[in-house]
Order: C-alpha cells, then structure tokens, then sequence
C-alpha cells in the first residue's frame, strides 16, 4: 500500500521555497511600489526617512514572515509553526541570553572593525568624537532596536526561519555551501525594489547598487545563520539583522565628519571594508565548523527537519 502522504513530501519541500519566494519577492514589490510609482529617489545617505516610506519599509519587512506562515500552512502542514520557524527563547534561559547578547555584540564589533579600517585607508572620515554624546546616542539607538523588532522578525522569520533550513535539509557539503549563496542571493534580490530607489546605496545606479548588495548580503547571510544554528532560536538573528540596519548604519553617520560626504561603497558593513571583516569572520566560521548543520535527530526539528 502507498502511502501518499510520505510520496507527496518531497514535491511539497521542493515547492515550498519556491512558493515563498515568489509570496515574499511580490510582497516587496507591491509594498513598495507606492514610492515607484510616485518615483521616490534617494540621493543622500544622510538624507531621513520620511513618513510614506517608513509605511512601505514596514510592510515590506512583514512579507517574508507571511511567506513562511503560508507556505507552512497550506503546503508543508504539520507541526507547530513556532518550532518550524525556530520561534522560541533560546535554551536554557541564561545561555539564550547570551546567545542574544551575541547578536547584538557580533555586528557590533564587525562594524567597528570596518569603519576603523576605513578610516586607515582614508575611506572613511572620522570627525570629532565626544563620549558623553557618544553614551547619549547609544541609548536612543537600543530603543530603536527594541522598537524596530518586530519588523526584523518579519524578515528573519523568512530568510533563517524558514527559507535557509529547507534549502539546506539533511545536506552537506556541497548542498551546504549552495544553501548559503541561494539563500544571500535571494535575500539580496528581495531588496531590487529599494535598490532601484537608491536605498542602500544612495547615488549609486542600479548595475553598481545590485552587485554591492549581493556580496553584502552573501557575507553577512552566514552570520545571522551562525548564531541562529548555535541558539536553535531565530532571535540572535533577529537581533544581529536590527543591529545592522539600525545601530551600524547609525554608528557610519554618528562618528563621520558631519561635513564629509558618506559613500556606503566606502564604509560600513555595506562597504569594502565591512566585506573585508565579514569575510574574515565567515572564513573562521567556516573552517571551525561554525557554519555545519547540527546533526539529525530530534533537535532537527527546530532547523525544519
């Protein structure tokens, strides 16, 4: 007797990715297309969000976690939704602090790192640092990264809770490594609509803007993978992805010179000298065994075995 449940797995697992990324890439589009089609522009790195794009960045960042939560539920049934997405405090609690205090500390110290090299190489324009202001604005900053979760959960919830353990079940090796790049391509692409607004990279064209996100997001996939896999919870990501996007790309405005030109090709994580640490910490990664997939077994289940 077949069983045609068991037969229809594998269709399902292939599928799936597939059906969320085509949920998550149009739900970027369709969320962004108001400031398209109005067509909205960015042209300063200093330049502030305003009130429409905020909305659309919003709802945005939410288009991934509903990807996952429907491809979940109506093509891969079975389970708990918050153990398939790895949507859990990391255990036991004092260590799932420190697993969270990592994803905080990790692109905290990669981003010092990139934008002291930067400054070495006169890429990167430190002005006059005072270190009461300096405390002042770190306190804002938690704040905004406290505020701002729900939205990175949006993301990651997506791109480590669902999309990368799929692509990456029970392999290694070679399907390890493609998991990895498939997974920061995509992360990558996800974000075409804002790159061809100048969003991450403000006065750079598209074809210049493209590539750059490219080896920013396959760099620094890998980390936020790292301190999910070491956790078995998605919030060090969650955590580390609100520190990049908020806390480091504060850190490249709060300490450069405030007359001095910001080229985020140049400085930061998203730069030259942010690829460098990031490569430098993914080689260690990688050859400590730091990126492997744990084994299978019972605690598979919360990496979407």
């Amino acid at each position: 007797m077949i069983n045609h449940s068991a037969a229809g797995q594998p269709v399902r697992r292939r599928r799936g990715p597939v059906v969320y990324l085509a949920i998550a890439c149009l739900g970027m589009w369709v969320a962004m297309s108001p400031l398209l089609l109005g067509g909205f522009q960015r042209g300063d790195a200093r330049e502030e969000t305003g009130a429409l794009a905020e909305v659309c960045i919003t709802a945005a960042m939410c288009a991934p976690a509903l990807a996952a939560l429907l491809v979940i539920r109506l093509i891969e049934p079975g389970g708990r939704v918050r153990d398939a997405l790895a949507l859990r405090w990391p255990r036991p609690w004092g260590r799932g602090v420190r697993h969270c205090l990592a994803g905080l500390a990790v692109p905290a110290g990669l981003t010092v790192a990139a934008l002291a090299i930067g400054a070495a190489a006169g890429a990167y324009p430190v002005g006059e640092l005072r270190w009461s202001a300096v405390a002042g604005w770190s306190g804002g900053m938690v704040v905004q990264i406290v505020v701002s979760l729900p939205q990175f959960f949006g993301e990651e919830l997506g791109w480590q809770g669902y999309l990368f353990p799929r692509l990456a079940r029970g392999g290694g090796g070679k399907r390890l490594v493609s998991a990895y790049l498939l997974t920061g391509c995509a992360f990558a692409l996800w974000h075409l609509p804002t790159l061809l607004m100048g969003g991450q990279y403000p006065g750079r064209p598209w074809y210049v803007a493209v590539p750059a996100m490219l080896v920013s997001c396959t760099l620094v996939l890998p980390v936020f993978t790292w301190l999910r896999l070491r956790s078995g919870s998605v919030l060090p990501a969650v955590l580390a992805h609100a520190f990049v996007s908020t806390a480091s790309v504060g850190m490249v405005k709060r300490f450069a010179d405030p007359d001095a030109a910001l080229d985020p090709l140049r400085m930061g994580l998203t730069g030259w000298p942010g690829w460098i640490v990031m490569g430098a910490l993914v080689a260690f990664l990688a050859l400590t065994g730091r990126l492997r997939m744990p084994p299978r077994g019972p605690a598979s289940r919360t990496l979407g075995e």
